[in-house]
């Protein structure tokens, strides 16, 4: 038939979302740091050389892909059920009040939209699937720790989600589920993940840090402020961290 309309494949986009400082109001990374130190599962010392790692990687002075290994290093043995079950106990009790509170209209403008909801972070895929769940998403993308007869190797699986290897996770999952990026969104606060929203044809800029509002503003980036519920905080571990830099 020459006279009909010639078909023109559906576009299918994808709204990716960082989690840490994006979705929740908060770097969780800090609330799993005092959970770990209330266990004694780590010292005082070794919390707050944490706490500093997360604050230089919050700058983007550092690469999170060393501190991950470091982490993947110390779960070597430790059964992964038993680790799945403390991070789930872990959110729900102290990181599911912490969720921005503006996210979950931008999520559901996306459903409406018929896009793909998709969790795209740096945390591990065990919160990630946590997270994915809580905020109703189709599918979550994040660090993955090797296992081998349900016990951790202490491998880290790459790519890492950070930087470049977030851009690397998502063209691969976009190919294996035929999203357009072009098409597609990202949000995200943190200049780490600049390579991300230089790869989608819509970033969106949520409660930036300092680093990646200035670049919002040099490149006109749309900037949203999705509120952030009052934040706790562990003293000591703050004023531990505060000794490490006098």
């Amino acid at each position: 038939d020459h006279d009909a309309a010639p078909r023109v494949a559906m576009i299918r986009a994808a709204a990716f979302f960082d989690l840490d400082g994006t979705l929740l109001a908060v770097n969780s990374g800090r609330l799993w740091l005092s959970h770990e130190r209330a266990h004694r599962r780590l010292t005082a010392q070794d919390a707050a050389k944490g706490l500093a790692y997360l604050v230089a990687y919050k700058l983007g002075l550092v690469d999170v892909r060393m501190a991950l290994g470091l982490a993947a290093a110390a779960l070597r043995g430790r059964p992964e059920r038993e680790f799945e079950e403390s991070v789930h106990r872990w959110y729900e009790e102290h990181v599911r009040p912490l969720r921005a509170p503006l996210a979950d209209r931008a999520i559901e403008r996306h459903r409406a939209a018929g896009h793909r909801l998709v969790l795209l972070t740096t945390s591990t895929v065990y919160q990630a699937a946590i997270a994915a769940r809580d905020f109703g998403l189709d599918d979550h993308l994040g660090t993955r720790f090797a296992v081998a007869d349900g016990r951790f190797t202490g491998a880290l699986v790459h790519p890492v989600p950070f930087g470049r290897g977030k851009v690397e996770l998502a063209e691969e999952y976009a190919a294996r589920e035929g999203i357009s990026l072009e098409h597609s969104y990202f949000y995200s606060d943190s200049i780490t993940d600049l390579p991300m929203l230089e790869r989608v044809g819509h970033p969106r800029i949520v409660n930036p840090d300092p680093r990646l509002a200035l670049v919002a503003k040099l490149r006109s980036f749309p900037v949203l402020d999705w509120g952030r519920p009052e934040v706790p905080y562990d003293r000591t571990l703050v004023q531990k961290v505060t000794s490490l830099f006098r």
